[in-house]
């Protein structure tokens, strides 16, 4: 694989920061859509799908995206990338399913925090193995740090947010979902920029990602339908607004940046710099779009900068013989 181009790490964060806003919003969009459907996993089946549609157009229409579409088979038979990283998006299939499964059970809070704490745990591991990216990336004391900082900020900022009767053994079997959920994203982000690598061309990788994804949710529908029967009748004016469909275009972005920055910046800058996007477009979303019963409170806004100075520190390459350095 060749190494990535050299990317200035401000522009690179501040690329992270605005892709991770895109996760809040992409979470409202679903989630009313799936409150108009009566269906969770259908409007993630729903969200992936209009996303495929549009990626699947670019990819016919630009020379580009169909050299890389025909660089995939090669790719995978010359065993530059292992065959099964075609399957990455099922890892993006895994956290729309864990919020359509838990998220009203536990809450967003409870969710937010169990799906960061894997993200970020896993952020650390891939960097340190090296895992997909060609080079291992340093455990420093200050990466550690901040991946603490992180954590704690996050569970501060969502603390307003907890639910006072939460039953404690079904929330402690049912968090370990989206747990699972953020854990593997920062396996999916890996494996998709090395494909992205392989196959020369970003648009063909997160295509292929979108591909995975919609095949693991439509066995996750088709499971829910034989287990629980299908959802309530289509409204009557469905499909409804238009907006409704924008989950899937935001759900490129956010996985197409990710495939870009996890190359140059690390899988844990680039988890951190999303993780902090997440946290402002939850706030934003607080403040100027709020849903029924929504307040913005003190604690939501101390943890989202203290989100964004541990994202800063994370990018501080000190170590010891550094510090006695200076």
């Amino acid at each position: 694989m060749t190494a990535p181009r050299p990317f200035p790490l401000p522009l690179g964060l501040a690329a992270a920061v605005a892709a991770g806003v895109a996760v809040p919003a992409q979470g409202r969009i679903n989630g009313a859509l799936g409150a108009r459907l009566g269906d969770g996993v259908a409007a993630a089946l729903t969200s992936f799908g209009t996303g495929l549609v549009v990626l699947a157009f670019l990819a016919a229409v630009l020379p580009a995206g169909r050299a890389g579409v025909r660089g995939i088979g090669p790719a995978v038979r010359s065993r530059e990338i292992p065959w099964w990283y075609l399957g990455a998006g099922l890892c993006g299939a895994l956290f729309v399913v864990a919020q359509a499964v838990t998220v009203g059970v536990l809450g967003i809070a409870v969710f937010t925090i169990a799906a960061v704490t894997g993200q970020t745990m896993s952020g650390l591991l891939v960097d340190r193995v090296g895992f997909a990216q060609g080079r291992q990336r340093p455990l420093t004391g200050m990466r550690v740090f901040a991946t603490v900082l992180t954590l704690a900020s996050v569970a501060y900022a969502v603390a307003p947010k907890f639910g006072a009767a939460q039953d404690l053994a079904t929330l402690t079997a049912l968090v370990v979902l989206p747990f699972a959920a953020g854990f593997a994203q920062s396996f999916q982000s890996a494996m998709n920029g090395a494909s992205a690598v392989a196959y020369s061309s970003l648009l063909a990788a997160t295509l292929m990602n979108f591909v995975s994804g919609i095949v693991g949710l439509t066995v996750a529908w088709a499971v829910k339908v034989a287990v629980a029967g299908p959802g309530g009748p289509l409204p009557a004016d469905f499909p409804g607004d238009w907006w409704y469909y924008t989950g899937g275009p935001l759900g490129v972005v956010f996985i197409a940046v990710a495939t870009v920055l996890v190359r140059r910046l690390g899988v844990l800058l680039t988890g951190l710099g999303m993780i902090a996007g997440q946290l402002l477009g939850s706030l934003a979303l607080d403040a100027f779009a709020p849903a029924p019963g929504t307040v913005v409170a003190l604690p939501t806004v101390v943890g989202t900068v203290a989100t964004l100075v541990a994202m800063v520190l994370a990018t501080l390459p000190w170590n010891r013989r550094m510090i006695r350095s200076r």
